[in-house]
């Protein structure tokens, strides 16, 4: 009888305790805009092998490109 009565007040402590906590996730835009900086160096370097036929071609036909 004792532990049903103990049982029962935990029970319902238990449950107006967690009564008081109410999870809540909140998303809100800032009201600055985000400001990023970047510095980006972009280096590249283009290697092109023409054969000796293309070559000539391109040599002779000057108005081709």
């Amino acid at each position: 009888m004792k532990w049903s009565t103990a049982h029962s007040a935990g029970m319902l402590l238990s449950a107006f305790y967690l009564s008081g906590c109410s999870p809540s996730v909140r998303l809100e835009a800032p009201d600055k805009p985000i400001e990023i900086n970047m510095n980006v160096k972009i280096d590249h370097e283009i290697r092109l092998k023409v054969e000796k036929d293309v070559d000539d071609l391109i040599t002779n036909k000057k108005g081709l490109f």
